[in-house]
């Protein structure tokens, strides 16, 4: 095909006995090309970089097809009751941003059904397999179909919200077929194929490259997600996405999609993750994660500046839960933790990631920059899952919930809030004051100019607003070390 003075040139090149082909775009001076010529020059190039593009991928698909199944989850209530648990947290400022332009990050289940569909694979020969949460953690009925069409019911193993990954176990007779998770990470640019059950369509097979790596797509602090260009669909969640090699280097969690169906914007949990979570959700139904009580912020440039440091990295201590292991062995507010167990401390998700990895009870060997000076630390790990519960466990009877769609209580009476201001509980992620960028643990210290010390100031000051035909209502917020003001819609 003429392009100007360019043709298209196809060339076939032999490359540890496979056979690859691409495209060469090159400006050409001489006679065109006869049918099926090789260049000897470039298949040596082809033959020392290594394979560019398979032909195809039908040996890998037959050999793991066999360990990738199907699975309908019965649940309680339907689609419309039950919002999808994701990756990507309600109320998060990704989220936010999502539904301001309408873009929905899709459940796998179908508007007013109680069934939902999704996929897994087999990690073991005796029956053990591995999906998403969302798919399986509120289900009371799971079925799984293997590729050969017999049926089994699924016993759920553990779950752990905070990966978005589940463990599931078939009582089958004999050994199934199972996958290896990659021991690597995938480059970026390498071919993946993802195997699923789209829109129940089970067996289903796409191809496309590794996009990214390290994606960070909400506030949860241990997302690190692969990101693929291969179509992803509804029903392809708790899916494996495979190597080149046959092995599982991702799982499929959540897709982009402004329609609903895919754009080529998927994001996958790493094997290293899924690793980590599945040995522990295999031999205990649960995750636990070391915890030392910091709240940390981001080393920014100018952070970086006024502490006198050459480059903007590690993670400064904002703030230090007051009966957490960090604030009884030495770690002081405004500490830079840089080093973590001989790991060099990034950013603060960093931190959480590593930290995640450790179990609790062990020694934490911590490096903080203080005045200028280094400071070795050790602390004591904590159990994460005692340390975080659920803000209508840990102040249960405390909030008071508010036709704003929060839940607020008095500072005073939430232990290390202080003593100005009510405190956000809960905020309900349909309500506008999700999408204000209202979060969990803000405080409320005024609202219009007028001060707020109870939960009742703050319902009349609403309710003067919306009789005066006020839509949005201005509050000035603590959060963390910081205030600022937030304008929240009322109407």
């Amino acid at each position: 095909m003429m392009l100007g003075d360019r043709r298209s040139r196809v060339v076939a090149a032999a490359h540890a006995g496979k056979v690859v082909v691409f495209t060469l775009f090159a400006a050409m001076m001489g006679a065109p090309l006869l049918p099926g010529e090789v260049s000897r020059s470039l298949a040596a190039e082809v033959d020392a970089v290594g394979v560019i593009a398979p032909t195809g991928f039908a040996e890998i698909v037959e050999r793991v097809r066999p360990a990738v199944v199907g699975i309908r989850v019965k649940t309680n209530q339907r689609t419309s009751d039950v919002p999808r648990a994701r990756p990507i947290p309600q109320g998060s400022l990704l989220d936010r941003l999502f539904r301001q332009f309408g873009i929905q990050m899709t459940p796998d289940q179908d508007p007013g059904s109680d069934i939902l569909v999704g996929a897994g694979f087999l990690i073991s020969g005796d029956g053990y397999i591995v999906t998403n949460e969302h798919v399986v953690g509120g289900g009371i009925d799971i079925e799984v179909t293997m590729d050969d069409g017999k049926t089994y019911s699924g016993k759920l193993i553990g779950a752990d919200p905070q990966t978005d990954l589940a463990l599931i176990k078939i009582a089958a007779a004999g050994d199934l077929s199972y996958v290896r998770l990659a021991a690597t990470e995938p480059r970026i640019g390498e071919w993946v194929l993802p195997i699923g059950n789209p829109f129940g369509f089970g067996g289903t097979v796409t191809a496309g490259i590794v996009s990214a790596r390290g994606r960070d797509i909400g506030e949860e602090p241990y997302s690190d997600f692969i990101q693929i260009d291969a179509p992803v669909n509804k029903g392809n969640s708790g899916g494996p996405t495979f190597n080149m090699r046959g092995e599982v280097v991702g799982v499929n969690t959540v897709i982009y999609s402004p329609s609903g169906g895919s754009v080529g914007v998927a994001f996958d949990i790493p094997a290293e993750t899924v690793s980590l979570v599945v040995q522990q959700l295999r031999e205990k139904g649960r995750v636990t994660r070391g915890w030392v009580g910091v709240y940390l912020q981001e080393i920014t440039p100018r952070i970086a500046d006024a502490l006198d440091m050459k480059k903007a990295q590690g993670a400064l201590v904002a703030q230090l839960d007051p009966g957490g292991p960090a604030a009884r062995q030495g770690v002081e507010v405004g500490d830079v933790i840089v080093l973590l167990n001989e790991h060099n401390v990034t950013s603060p998700r960093d931190f959480a990631r590593t930290m995640a990895a450790i179990a609790p009870g062990s020694a934490v060997n911590l490096r903080v920059l203080r005045n200028g000076q280094a400071h070795p630390l050790m602390v004591t790990a904590g159990d994460l899952s005692e340390a975080t519960k659920d803000p209508s466990d840990k102040h249960a009877g405390l909030g008071e919930r508010t036709a704003f769609g929060l839940t607020l209580a008095p500072a005073i009476l939430v232990p290390g809030a202080g003593v100005s201001g009510v405190v956000v509980l809960e905020i309900n992620p349909e309500s506008e004051a999700a999408d204000s960028g209202l979060q969990i643990g803000d405080i409320v210290l005024s609202v219009v100019g007028r001060p707020v010390a109870t939960v009742t100031d703050f319902n009349r000051m609403v309710g003067e607003a919306r009789a005066q035909a006020k839509r949005t209502l201005l509050t000035h917020i603590r959060r963390a070390n910081a205030t600022n003001f937030v304008a929240v819609p009322i109407n």
